[in-house]
């Protein structure tokens, strides 16, 4: 990466910093009692040959799939599984909790989604599948995963989020769908009015686990996980684990194989370096001038409130790049027009908060941006997950106070 292409002509040198991993002065965030020192925002991407990959053992075609299922995943031009799919799909198909631990952008969808989809077709409609997702639009994009890989194999699903009608969601629960995904707060409300109805639930599915601890959801998921049976296969999938997620899969799993295929904590792909500013009208006009230049094709600005988020957006589109935003004081519609518009190139610039940090598969981004500092380093190596993916090279910049 060339540092000073990005800067204007006065004072490149005093911006940017040079790339040494041992600059640990100052710019880290400090929230809650946690440090994080600058010099972790700083890696060299590895690409190609460099990499180091476990070995693939199986194609999709070798996997227990009917050949309903075998003619969707052709069609969608899925042959040779990534490590985790290629690790988790044996045993998920036979029935086994599992743990699947991997990099961001590595397939983890697919991995619990196709097992889910084979086992309901193969009971030919009867039980369900509960899906949980800490934000509105990972469960969306689960959803639409399901719906591709499901087609014309009859098999319905319920998608159970804040922030839309909830007479909507009662009406296609009511329709007794196979398939049921969403957020801890909203499953929980429907489970509580009688609608959502868990006693015939065979197989359960925590994504992002860790993300929804820290999201305050655990009396949520202990709710909806009370309603379930005690015989039921439970898959858990992350990018990260911690002692309360260990803790956690200790109490709801049983003897559960785990796959673990992370490589480090962030992508090999990802070019990651620092931008020093003293302020936060230098930090806006530090990042006016870098997404002027071509290279900055499909960008993601990460920021930490919900104003601030909406505020740059704004004033992004005021000169004339086009952006758009989401946060919390959106509504769901509004969110998923504008990831919608983001995710097909009408905007080049999405300004968000955290709910866009996990699990969202989104082509081609070409940079993240951490305009604020994340309050920890694992929001740190989900935000950063959104570029280079799919093998792509990634780049991804934060901002620290000079």
């Amino acid at each position: 990466m060339n540092n000073r292409a990005f800067l204007p002509a006065r004072n490149k040198r005093r911006r940017f910093n040079t790339g040494h991993t041992n600059n640990s002065r100052g710019g880290g965030r400090k929230f809650s009692g946690t440090y994080i020192d600058p010099a972790k925002f700083i890696n060299k991407a590895i690409m190609g040959a460099e990499q180091v990959n476990p070995e693939i053992l199986h194609r999709f075609s070798d996997f227990a799939f009917s050949p309903e299922l075998q003619g969707n995943i052709t069609a969608r031009k899925y042959e040779t599984p990534t490590p985790i799919q290629d690790g988790a799909i044996a045993p998920a198909l036979e029935g086994k909790d599992v743990i699947g631990l991997a990099n961001t952008g590595t397939g983890k969808t697919a991995a619990f989604i196709l097992p889910i989809i084979e086992r309901l077709h193969a009971a030919g409609g009867r039980g369900s599948a509960l899906i949980i997702a800490p934000t509105r639009e990972l469960a969306t994009q689960i959803n639409d995963e399901f719906n591709a890989f499901a087609k014309g194999l009859r098999l319905y699903s319920a998608l159970c989020v804040g922030g839309t009608s909830m007479y909507r969601q009662i009406s296609a629960l009511q329709r007794r769908p196979q398939l049921i995904i969403g957020t801890p707060g909203r499953l929980k409300d429907l489970n509580q009015q009688g609608v959502l109805k868990l006693a015939a639930t065979h197989t359960l599915v925590l994504d992002e686990a860790d993300r929804m601890l820290d999201m305050g959801f655990i009396n949520d998921i202990r709710h909806l996980i009370q309603q379930l049976p005690e015989q039921r296969q439970t898959l858990f999938f992350s990018a990260t684990t911690t002692p309360q997620i260990d803790r956690l899969t200790w109490e709801f799993l049983k003897d559960p194989v785990t796959v673990s295929v992370r490589q480090g904590n962030t992508s090999q792909n990802v070019e990651q370096n620092v931008i020093h500013a003293s302020s936060k009208e230098e930090k806006i006009q530090i990042l006016s001038e870098m997404l002027q230049k071509p290279e900055f094709e499909k960008v993601l600005v990460f920021g930490e409130t919900k104003y601030g988020v909406q505020k740059l957006a704004d004033k992004l589109d005021q000169q004339g790049i086009r952006a758009q935003a989401i946060h919390g004081n959106k509504s769901q519609p509004q969110r998923q027009r504008a990831l919608d518009a983001f995710k097909g190139s009408r905007v080049r610039v999405l300004v968000a908060t955290d709910v866009a940090a996990r699990g969202l598969d989104i082509n081609n981004v070409s940079h993240v941006i951490n305009f604020d500092t994340p309050n920890t380093y694992d929001d740190y190596i989900h935000r950063i997950g959104r570029t280079g993916r799919a093998g792509n090279k990634g780049h991804a910049l934060t901002f620290v106070s000079r």
